[in-house]
């Protein structure tokens, strides 16, 4: 059995967990780097990562690079003498970093590669209508997310998931795939495949704002998965004109209806109790929105207080 000496990389929520596991496992992990502290909130306080909060909390021994080729940092990461490290939603490595440890350097990547390499794999996997997802273990080399890969494990997406629910469901599976991946390197069994060379790879490209726009000319089905593909976050959003007012809306969650009709695309038809937005193929109804300025909440308490127009539509 190796002696396992880890320094554990990564930033949000979805590393915690994997973090929490190995602790959890007894592995020694002697460093954890996670991103520098950022301003945050109106009040502009600077604000940990989840992962700093955890590590912290854990008494663990925390490097925050700006700069990952700085040779201060290299020559902190040398210091710790780890001989794994794990890396978990964090940012692409330099090679002086990712060549650093004896047992090499492996990834947690949340989807079944090749297909999905990139910063949103999560999103774009709902965003793209897939029935299936996983995650993936692989070591690192100098591309991003093209590394031998060590182990999968395949996650079925239901139809009504949105990207909360499967990052959730990812991050669990994930952190038991490390635990796997950790053991064999431990006991000097890991074996890799390389990942197969596909013409036409599907990317899991970073989400701008202007990705998040719905257009409601799309078919129903794109439309209610790029919906749900972004929510809770970064949110679908939509330009609403209510008479002679103009609001930015974000949608979280809604339901389809295959239904034929005479309305012009985008028309909004509202009553006492319900929204609906008319389609080519039929109707979206809302069921969590968020004005500006105001918090998520569903058409039955929005509906309280907000009156739609008649001739209200979206764009």
């Amino acid at each position: 059995m190796r002696d396992l000496r880890i320094v554990f990389m990564g930033t949000p929520d979805f590393a915690v967990a994997t973090l929490q596991a190995l602790l959890d496992a007894n592995y020694n992990v002697v460093g954890v780097i996670t991103a520098p502290d950022k301003p945050a909130g109106r009040g502009r306080k600077l604000h940990q990562s989840a992962v700093k909060k955890f590590a912290l909390a854990n008494d663990l021994t925390v490097l925050q690079p700006t700069n990952l080729k700085r040779t201060s940092f290299v020559s902190a990461l040398k210091a710790l003498n780890a001989n794994l490290q794990i890396v978990v939603a964090f940012r692409m490595l330099p090679k002086v970093v990712w060549q650093m440890p004896e047992y090499g350097t492996f990834n947690l990547h949340a989807s079944l590669l090749p297909d999905y390499r990139g910063a949103a794999p999560i999103n774009w996997a709902i965003i793209n209508g897939e029935t299936k997802t996983g995650v993936t273990t692989f070591f690192i080399d100098e591309k991003i997310d093209t590394g031998a890969m060590i182990f999968q494990e395949e996650v079925l997406i239901d139809p009504s998931e949105n990207a909360g629910s499967l990052h959730d469901k990812l991050m669990t599976i994930g952190s038991g795939l490390v635990l796997k991946t950790v053991q064999h390197i431990e006991k000097d069994e890991v074996s890799t495949t390389i990942q197969p060379t596909i013409e036409e790879t599907k990317t899991a490209y970073k989400i701008h704002k202007e990705t998040c726009q719905i257009d409601w000319t799309d078919t129903i089905d794109n439309i209610y998965n790029k919906i749900r593909g972004l929510s809770p976050y970064p949110t679908a959003w939509t330009t609403l004109y209510n008479g002679e007012d103009r609001y930015t809306i974000k949608i979280y969650e809604v339901e389809k209806i295959v239904e034929a009709h005479q309305h012009a695309v985008g028309s909004v038809i509202s009553t006492k109790k319900e929204v609906k937005i008319a389609i080519q193929e039929g109707y979206i109804f809302l069921k969590i929105v968020q004005l500006p300025g105001k918090r998520s909440m569903e058409i039955s308490a929005l509906l309280n207080g907000f009156r739609f127009e008649k001739e209200a539509k979206v764009s």
